[in-house]
């Protein structure tokens, strides 16, 4: 056991007899290091501090999340390494509460009764692989990609029993690049090898990168025919319906979904967003209020939850239970930044539906004012804020809106959907003229960028595309270029680590927003290239 003394663990367990018997069984596996979490919140703010090599976490925490919605924060926002092992505890034998937990990817789960033995077995287990595996992690964290694409193929030589999570991951890193056609090569080789649904998955994953929705479309179809528990398998074509344009089917694949596995928060999100864009009200309500209630207690709650459910809400004439949202959402989150705006967005629609004129004046105002900090409102609020501008002949406040939308569009859908707002309104031509300056702006931004960095002052240029960035996260091209910025600046500069981990960090968001960018392959080819110029070597594990 002398291995596991090292091993720090975090115990997230709400009931002292459970968290005392549990801490017993891991002093009994040889595991010492241990921490407690009574709630979810406390396992996220423990987190955020340590690192921990094993989380093992009770699925019933009480008031609050649960231990899936734990994991699912977690895993979305890459809370802890790639390393650190998850084991689900639970007593739940609802299949529909397991299955919850099983499609967020834990290392393993427990149910209750369990032995020591049990538990050391599984957490031995977990350890084992994860040991065949430390190397490429390492080199993932560090941005090393190419060389974890290497390490990939070593390891399926060394470990020939991990042959087919190697190969799964190194698809999954050509995904990463934006190398479709290398990951739909390596999909279709595990296909061929074991006919398992998360190939086929993975094989759709690229299909629809390369814009072949048709394709993606028939293999996901047949995914959820053949199982319907497979909740990826939902999600993407979900995603795939909504990519051309289907969006009362990609609705209908969620709702399926929901019935399946109904605690998955993002999902149930997204079905809000569909079900209020396709008109079903009734879907939009019921769903919305699960989202505001599971959602709150989570240390990455958003009040944009509380916006789309008084939509919903008002469309549907229930003005008394809309305020009573407001109200919650003025409580629950106070101190976020969204809120402000959030609330007076809320309150808009409120006094828009009663024809308080004035009052829906006042409140326009203040979201308008709220937004134009840096606070990270969606660009889909932006554009139903802008939209209410327009109807109360704020021609000038909508086209402050709408330009910071078409600044930050992901793509050029967005700035269709930004276009159609002054098109509906009648006034198209306003519209034409704000895409056309602001994409005037980032183009002069850019070359204030460049003539900076030829004038030699590359770090003036990384805090002007680094700051234009931060206004743009969701636009790949402006984000790209912070990223070149960053890396130009080492190139002459030399490597320094902030500026090294800025490039990295805007790499990444690239990657995100725009896998299939064909100017990423270069920036991370020079990225990596700078790396070994300066000596930046991958800490390999030995």
């Amino acid at each position: 056991m002398s291995n596991l003394a090292e091993i720090r663990a975090l115990l997230v367990e709400p009931h002292a007899g459970m968290r005392v018997s549990l801490h017993n069984m891991l002093n009994l596996c040889g595991i010492s290091k241990i921490e407690h979490a009574l709630t979810a919140g406390n396992a996220v703010r423990s987190i955020q501090g340590k690192v921990f090599d094993l989380i093992l976490c009770e699925y019933e925490l009480g008031v609050g999340q649960d231990g899936q919605q734990l994991l699912e924060d977690i895993r979305h926002h890459k809370l802890t390494p790639l390393s650190t092992i998850f084991i689900m505890v639970t007593a739940e034998r609802a299949y529909a509460k397991v299955v919850s937990a099983a499609e967020l990817a834990p290392s393993d789960y427990l149910l209750k009764p369990f032995t020591a033995d049990m538990l050391l077995e599984r957490v031995l287990k977990a350890i084992e692989k994860r040991k065949a595996f430390v190397e490429v992690y390492n080199l993932m964290e560090q941005g090393f990609i190419r060389e974890a694409l290497e390490a990939c193929i070593e390891g399926e030589k060394n470990h020939p029993r991990y042959l087919v999570d190697f190969m799964r991951l190194r698809a999954e890193l050509h995904v990463s690049l934006g190398e479709a056609p290398e990951a739909e090569e390596l999909y279709v080789k595990l296909h061929e090898m074991r006919a398992v649904a998360w190939a086929r998955l993975g094989l759709a994953k690229t299909l629809f990168m390369q814009g072949r929705y048709e394709e993606a479309e028939s293999i996901l179809s047949n995914l959820v025919s053949e199982n319907a528990n497979y909740m990826d398998a939902y999600d993407w074509l979900s995603k795939t319906h909504e990519a051309i344009g289907a969006l009362p089917e990609a609705k209908s694949v969620l709702d399926t979904a929901i019935t399946v596995s109904p605690h998955a928060v993002r999902r149930l999100r997204k079905l809000g967003s569909l079900a209020l864009e396709t008109g079903d009200i009734e879907t939009a309500e019921n769903v919305l209020k699960k989202v505001v209630s599971k959602a709150k207690y989570s240390e990455f709650r958003d009040p944009e939850d509380h916006v789309k459910l008084v939509n919903a809400l008002v469309k549907k004439g229930d003005h008394n239970q809309a305020k009573s949202v407001i109200r919650d959402l003025e409580k629950s989150m106070s101190g976020l930044k969204k809120t402000e705006a959030c609330r007076a967005i809320s309150a808009a629609m409120v006094h828009a539906s009663t024809g308080d004129v004035a009052k829906l004046s006042e409140e326009l105002d203040a979201a308008v004012q709220a937004n134009r900090e840096e606070i990270g409102l969606s660009n889909e609020l932006k554009l139903g804020l802008a939209q209410s501008c327009l109807e109360n002949d704020r021609e000038e406040a909508a086209s402050e809106v709408i330009m910071e939308v078409m600044r930050n569009a992901p793509n050029q859908s967005m700035v269709s959907k930004a276009l159609n707002v002054f098109e509906s309104a009648g006034k198209g031509h306003l519209g034409k003229e704000l895409a056309q300056r602001s994409q005037k702006e980032v183009k002069d931004l850019v070359a204030l960028g460049v003539q900076k960095a030829k004038e030699g002052d590359y770090r003036g240029s990384v805090d002007l595309m680094s700051s234009a960035a931060r206004k743009s996260p969701d636009n790949p091209q402006v984000v790209l270029n912070a990223a070149l910025a960053a890396l130009k600046c080492i190139e002459n500069l030399g490597w320094d680590l902030a500026t090294g981990n800025l490039a990295k960090q805007l790499i990444e968001s690239a990657a995100r927003l725009d896998p299939m960018n064909p100017r990423l392959k270069a920036i991370r080819g020079l990225y990596s290239e700078l790396q070994k110029r300066f000596g930046i070597d991958a800490v390999r594990s030995k």
